[in-house]
């Protein structure tokens, strides 16, 4: 539906979005929520907006929006936290709107060039992916960990959508990436290219796929096979 759709009382998306927003900004003066003026504004602003649309959704949207229940407060950090990503430029890694697992749904047939699998989405052939959030809710591994394996090439990151990094989920046992990754990543130099080979049957291990013998704790094996394979 469009703003010149309005809810039965007659009030317009746009003015009932200002009524919402004006009665945010005093709940949080009085409150003593302490925000510089442009701040304060934008975020009243934004919550209007949003509180504003709901009326004017199809009814299986809204109930849709009701099935969420608790989980609108960490989706409203996350969606905030995108903001912030966006205005400032400054890059993030693996934070912002963390989704839940996405999974592959067809994959390319022969071995890519880092540049293929940069313009085919992560969906369609990382299997499933997800960002800090869900990793910590579900997988109990602290952002500042999973950021720490990351500076130190200890976890696989793949780049979504410009700033944004997803993790794929196979790359963990017992909440910890499996051993050998950094070395595979040394030998490939690029997550995309490791992350897609780690994932294929591979010639050198007997057709089996690589980071399932990682967790078998394989890790020579595969060390080895992944530097024969980069060498060619």
């Amino acid at each position: 539906m469009t703003q010149s759709q309005h809810p039965p009382d007659g009030i317009s998306q746009g003015a009932l979005a200002g009524l919402v927003a004006e009665a945010v900004q005093q709940a949080l003066i009085q409150r003593g929520i302490v925000l510089d003026p442009q701040t304060l504004v934008s975020a009243s602003a934004i919550a209007g907006s949003l509180a504003a649309a709901v009326p004017f959704l199809p009814q299986e949207q809204r109930l849709a929006i009701g099935s969420f229940k608790g989980e609108c407060t960490a989706l409203a950090s996350e969606f905030f936290q995108a903001m912030a990503e966006l205005a400032s430029g400054d890059f993030a890694s693996a934070d912002s709107s963390d989704e839940s697992p996405t999974a592959a749904s067809a994959a390319p047939s022969s071995p890519p060039r880092a540049n293929d699998l940069q313009s085919v989405l992560i969906e369609d052939w990382a299997g499933e992916v997800a960002g800090s959030t869900y990793l910590e809710e579900h997988f109990r591994i602290p952002r500042s960990t999973l950021h720490r394996w990351q500076r130190r090439n200890e976890v696989i990151a793949l780049r979504k959508g410009g700033r944004k990094h997803v993790f794929p989920l196979a790359q963990f046992i017992d909440g910890r990436p499996a051993s050998g990754i950094p070395e595979v990543l040394s030998a490939f130099g690029n997550p995309r290219l490791a992350w897609f080979w780690l994932t294929r049957p591979s010639p050198e291990l007997h057709d089996r796929i690589p980071i399932e013998v990682l967790k078998q704790d394989m890790v020579c094996d595969v060390v080895s096979a992944a530097r024969r394979f980069s060498s060619t």
